[in-house]
């Protein structure tokens, strides 16, 4: 009887962890342009499962069954030239990530980024604040100038008026700090972005497509504020939607307690 159980879930443990770490690939490069180029591998190695199967070993064509395995080999090596940047980017993360760290904003600092936000807003006036979770900016950070100074909505709104040093490059937080202003950020190829994003934007994107920071924009334009996160942006925020997305974000737990707390109150 053990020995048919062990027979039952030992292939169901294997089918679990491929299905498991395809799902994992597949998730990987989602949002990528080497999506496509896995959807043309997959469709190119079951060509040649086929081709080794059905016409190598059956019909006895030993040295087209050699040309083929050896193509295979190649294709693996293809594999890891084409998804390089997506491989070390998510090695970067698992390096960087601690797995028990946690990462909370405080509401008083939310508040001063979502007033100074929407001060620059009012007046038109372009910016860029990426806000450090997990993932260490510091490759961005030497790109900038390192400030170093407490969160204040008088200081962010003035590191963007036009005219300054700092006013064109990105604005890094983390915790409690301005750790520098004036960052180059990453600008984001994906072809799938609108063409009508500046930028800014572009930056915003790029930023969250290779680490996990949220990413807050204030369009110079038309002063919409948008916010980026895992490679999207969401655009268009109010006051009040952009406070709640940043506490949903930066205060998951607090915030969902808060939330629970007002629901139980107004049952009673």
């Amino acid at each position: 009887m053990m020995e048919y159980i062990s027979s039952i879930w030992k292939p169901l443990l294997e089918i679990a962890i491929l299905w498991g770490a395809f799902y994992m690939v597949f998730v990987f490069v989602k949002e990528t342009r080497a999506f496509q180029v896995l959807k043309g591998l997959i469709i190119l190695l079951i060509i040649i499962v086929i081709t080794t199967t059905f016409l190598s070993q059956r019909m006895g064509l030993y040295t087209l069954n050699w040309i083929i395995e050896k193509f295979f080999a190649l294709l693996v090596l293809a594999f890891l030239i084409i998804f390089h940047p997506e491989l070390r980017q998510g090695l970067a993360r698992i390096g960087e990530q601690g797995l028990l760290r946690a990462f909370v904003v405080e509401e008083h600092i939310i508040g001063e980024i979502v007033n100074a936000t929407f001060l620059l807003s009012k007046k038109k006036i372009g910016a860029i604040l990426a806000i450090e979770r997990t993932t260490s900016l510091k490759a961005y950070t030497e790109t900038g100038i390192i400030l170093d100074s407490h969160v204040s909505q008088e200081l962010l709104a003035t590191v963007f008026m036009p005219n300054t040093p700092l006013h064109d490059g990105g604005l890094i937080i983390h915790g409690e700090r301005v750790v520098a202003a004036g960052c180059l950020l990453p600008l984001s190829d994906n072809p799938r972005i609108n063409r009508s994003l500046g930028t800014r934007h572009r930056a915003a994107i790029g930023l969250t497509e290779q680490t996990d920071a949220i990413v807050v924009v204030v369009s110079e334009e038309t002063g919409s504020v948008s916010i980026a996160i895992n490679g999207r942006l969401t655009r268009d925020l109010d006051k009040e939607g952009l406070e709640r997305v940043l506490n949903n974000l930066c205060r998951p737990a607090r915030h969902k307690k808060k939330s629970f707390i007002k629901i139980f109150k107004k049952k009673k």
